[in-house]
């Protein structure tokens, strides 16, 4: 795979990451195996994947814990760890905290978790609301100069927060929310991004698979189901949007792939995006994904589907 640079820092890593929330993410996902995590990782950096993008609450740190079991057996300057904090668990309760004090031990911890000397890409997960923004940052930057994190990342941030939390310019990534059929962040965030040389890595950028083509507009889902009660799952928005989805399936036809490889060619091919990160279920789930490093879209094909989805 090319490589593509993370803001203003050293770190490079392949623009096709892997997700890993569904790695050890028993608080947020039902039913999972942890010996399914552990091949999905294992197959992703067979595969050529680079970035492992965690949190700790994924699993409340159990995820850091099967990835640090499991790129024990790779070189690790062939693995870029991107990982997050921000929930504190002290009070019993997550309450959101950016104190200088906790992210310097949640970075201690993670690294301990990981099995690692250093993660190569550290956000603050959200923002608090006491916490000043460039000071939060500023910790970050003392435990770069230590060298326990090699790149500085924000999530969650607003445009306000960002620019609030660059302003002795540390910042090298801000991972938000972005996809298709939610792009609010192109007009508010993405030049002031580009001005500063900040990167950008969308999560949730297959909608739960809604972007991924199995859905039909027929489909209806069972009242225990959470997709019934989830607004882009049901009427008008989720009509429009498998209408839409429905609009690549020529095009995947023609290069011979699934809707997936169509939608993360074109996130791939996006010039506001630095690295897309889909997650995976099962090991099986992860050809597909690299998959799509083999689809080169047209000017023609990406700008339909640019077209199609700011409708």
């Amino acid at each position: 795979m090319n490589q593509v640079k993370i803001g203003k820092s050293q770190v490079e890593t392949a623009p096709l990451g892997l997700g890993t929330n569904k790695v050890g993410g028993h608080n947020l996902f039902a039913g999972l195996s942890e010996q399914d995590g552990l091949e999905i990782v294992r197959a992703a950096l067979e595969s050529g994947i680079q970035l492992l993008d965690t949190a700790f609450m994924y699993g409340k740190g159990r995820s850091e814990e099967l990835i640090g079991e499991v790129i024990a057996d790779f070189p690790r300057d062939q693995v870029i760890i991107a990982d997050k904090a921000a929930q504190d668990f002290s009070s019993g309760e997550a309450v959101l905290n950016n104190d200088p004090e906790f992210l310097k031990k949640s970075v201690d911890e993670a690294l301990r978790r990981l099995k690692t000397d250093y993660i190569d890409i550290f956000y603050i997960h959200f923002p608090d609301e006491k916490t000043p923004k460039s000071e939060a940052v500023g910790a970050l930057q003392k435990l770069r100069e230590a060298g326990k994190i090699r790149a500085i990342g924000i999530s969650n941030f607003t445009p306000e927060q960002v620019k609030e939390a660059n302003k002795d310019g540390y910042v090298d990534v801000v991972e938000n929310y972005y996809s298709l059929i939610h792009r609010d962040e192109e007009a508010r965030l993405f030049p002031y991004l580009k001005d500063a040389d900040i990167s950008f890595v969308p999560y949730f950028p297959l909608e739960s698979g809604l972007l991924t083509g199995k859905y039909t507009k027929d489909m209806t889902f069972a009242e225990d189901d959470p997709r019934s009660k989830n607004e882009k799952f049901t009427g008008k928005a989720f009509q429009n949007t498998v209408a839409a989805v429905d609009t690549i399936r020529p095009i995947a036809r023609q290069h011979h792939v699934d809707v997936l490889q169509i939608v993360l060619a074109w996130y791939l091919a996006n010039p506001g995006l630095t690295a897309v990160i889909p997650g995976a279920r099962n090991a099986a789930q992860v050809p597909g994904l690299v998959k799509s490093l083999d689809v080169s879209l047209s000017k023609e094909e990406y700008d339909q589907i640019d077209r199609t989805f700011t409708k």
